[in-house]
């Protein structure tokens, strides 16, 4: 089930589902432990002896505050006459995660009304050896295992501290104590083990027509004595106090380039917020962007999408340091700093804390030694370096990282070539499918050398300066000599080469990666390969359906929804069709062209988000629906570099 309202602080980040769900807990690294493993921490409502768990019984508006990372739901059960609304936040500064209940009676007699937070903790990823017990000192139900602690708490104007509870076990032959909860009573069950769960309960009275409010709370911690700090700053503070404070910074945060729009639409501008916020929760406290934090992604492949991919990272960083936020980039170089390989590359993905990632790329192939990397990773994450250092010129935080990451990776990159082509060395592309020369990583590759060259030349290194752009302009030659396909007059996706080392083999799908040698530099926007090839991607790539949009290549099996590629060659992916409107207004001539050509673009990305403003990987090419993992964190950066790129060619075109 897609993820909707990530809410984080960069070491506690919670999502929900569809219906509003609790559904993944990460702390204190973002996407390395889970501890929920997925499952659902249901919200049920008894009144009047009936009682029903969120979900398809009821209405759910799942929303944010404007420019915050406060959500703003409304939740509705015509049956049992009663509307429930929630503010949920992190807390910007600890690790809490708060909420505001508000419960409103839709009849003309006084009710009373109980709410139940079941909680289906896996700490640390596993139910085996969980403890949950009733805490008389903190008044809280807590959960722990070894070094992570979580405790719930509960407070309206009656009680502060739970009213109900009840600590239980799920496992193969029991369903789990939520079910305990049905009949709006709990057992008052003071500790369990093993496969623990619990449930909490919270009772308000209801007059005709009127509405109650209580708060709910839920710590982390890695000792109890930690539960015992927090539990005293939100009794000190008010947890209402942290909601305030919490909207307050994000919308701070958010808005603190005061920035023209010029002629955009709101859908457009919101959606342009909304992505800095959304990237924020997918950045961990110690510098990685992962990219989604989406838990139900591991049914595909019993592994998930919560790492750190240098690609990704390097362009939210990019993205990030172009909207204004120097210091959220500055802390992802330097996780990158800390990662790069001694060898100068970086290998497939690593994990928020710093290690290494799990990995399906073979260090052997054809029985002889390969290096498993997808080298556009290397080269993005130096073009994305001088990119912000070229933004902010703060040259005492770049000089530590010149010779470990620039030097390093530059001089791997010279290695790692071809040398009678002058192409990158095979490696697996961008979209982790197959093994070759790809037009999108020879763009990154020269994008990398061109950048470690600037840096050079800045630092008075000039004859690195001239091996870097030396390289980058044989490698640049060389991809159209041997990856422009002259007779169908467009850039092969993939090269393979022959036993010669020197002819290749080309591979002319369709692919929207190739716009990547229009956006890294490679090849201008008026070139006649690069026209061609726009004009033969958008006319292959565009879904033909109600829903639109551009599919990532032609025949693309991943999450493949409509067999018939004529019509449908593949789901609309949010990048591939970002990276068309990149074009669209590198190409454009005059702002009318480019509100005309580039506008409905951007704005089709906009219409087609979840309400909250989430952008999933892709998208159903019928319904619309999110595909894949929602959010991914790459589809909001591409908005962010979109929206940037449409403002400065305006303004440009403007100031003529």
């Amino acid at each position: 089930m897609p993820r909707d309202l990530p809410i984080s602080n960069g070491t506690l980040l919670i999502n929900f589902d569809r219906d509003y769900q609790v559904r993944d807990i990460y702390y204190p690294h973002l996407g390395r432990e889970n501890h929920s493993d997925g499952h659902p921490f249901r919200l049920g409502v008894w009144c009047d002896g009936a009682f029903s768990w969120l979900g398809p019984d009821w209405q759910i508006a799942r929303l944010y505050r404007e420019d915050s990372l406060v959500t703003d739901v409304e939740a509705g059960n015509e049956a049992l006459g009663i509307e429930l609304s929630f503010e949920d936040a992190v807390d910007f500064h600890e690790p809490v995660f708060v909420r505001r209940v508000r419960v409103r009676n839709l009849r003309e007699e006084a009710r009373e009304a109980r709410v139940f937070f079941y909680h289906d903790f896996r700490v640390s990823g596993t139910q085996t050896g969980d403890t949950a017990y009733y805490d008389p000192d903190l008044k809280a139900v807590v959960h722990y295992k070894g070094d992570r602690w979580f405790s719930v708490h509960t407070c309206s104007d009656a009680t502060c501290g739970l009213d109900q509870w009840a600590c239980g076990r799920k496992g193969p032959h029991l369903a789990g104590t939520w079910m305990d909860a049905e009949d709006g009573s709990l057992s008052g069950n003071p500790i369990d083990h093993g496969a623990a769960d619990s449930v909490v309960g919270v009772t308000v009275q209801l007059a005709a027509r009127g509405e109650g409010e209580f708060f709910y709370w839920l710590l982390a911690g890695s000792e109890h004595s930690e539960l015992e700090r927090l539990s005293a700053v939100i009794h000190d503070k008010g947890p209402g106090e942290l909601l305030r404070r919490t909207h307050n910074y994000w919308r701070l945060w958010v808005n603190k380039e005061d920035r023209d729009f010029l002629d955009l639409p709101r859908s457009v501008v919101d959606l342009f917020k909304r992505s800095l916020l959304i990237m924020r929760t997918h950045l961990d406290s110690g510098g990685a962007f992962i990219a989604a934090s989406d838990w139900d992604i591991r049914t595909f492949a019993d592994d998930t999408y919560c790492y750190m991919w240098p690609r990704d990272g390097a362009i939210a960083a990019y993205a990030m340091a172009r909207a204004g936020y120097s210091h959220v980039a500055r802390s992802f170089f330097q996780f990158s700093a800390e990662v790069i390989e001694p060898g100068g590359y970086f290998l497939h993905k690593y994990n928020s804390d710093g290690t290494l990632a799990s990995s399906w790329q073979p260090w052997v192939y054809d029985g002889r030694p390969h290096l498993p990397i997808q080298e556009d990773g290397t080269g993005l994450v130096v073009w994305a370096l001088w990119e912000h250092f070229s933004l902010y010129h703060d040259i005492e935080f770049i000089k530590p990282f010149y010779r470990p990451v620039v030097v390093r990776a530059a001089e791997f990159m010279l290695r790692f070539r071809n040398e009678e082509s002058g192409l990158p060395l095979p490696c697996h592309d961008l979209w982790e499918e197959r093994l070759g020369v790809h037009t999108y990583t020879v763009a990154a590759v020269c994008a990398g050398l061109n950048a470690a060259a600037n840096f050079a030349e800045a630092f008075g290194e000039t004859e690195h300066a001239d091996r870097y752009r030396s390289a980058s302009g044989k490698m640049r030659e060389a991809l159209r000599r041997h990856l422009y396909n002259r007779d169908l007059n467009r850039f092969a996706r993939c090269a393979t080469a022959e036993e010669d080392g020197v002819r290749y083999q080309l591979d002319m799908t369709p692919d929207s990666s190739v716009y990547g040698a229009l956006l890294l530099g490679v090849c201008e926007c008026d070139d006649p390969e690069m026209i061609a090839t726009a004009a033969a991607l958008k006319e292959e790539l565009w879904v033909n359906t109600d829903v639109g949009g551009l599919a990532r290549y032609a025949g693309d099996y991943y999450h493949q929804v409509e067999g018939d590629v004529s019509r449908v060659p593949g789901n609309p992916w949010f990048i591939a069709t970002l990276w068309y409107a990149q074009y669209l207004i590198a190409r454009a001539s005059s702002p009318a062209e480019l509100k005309s050509a580039a506008l409905p673009i951007i704005e089709w990305v906009a219409d087609h988000a979840l309400p909250s403003g989430v952008l999933a990987e892709q998208v159903n090419p019928y319904t619309n629906e999110p595909l894949s993992v929602s959010p991914l964190t790459w589809s909001h950066a591409s908005v962010v570099i979109t929206v940037l790129d449409y403002l400065d060619r305006m303004r440009e075109m403007l100031s003529d």
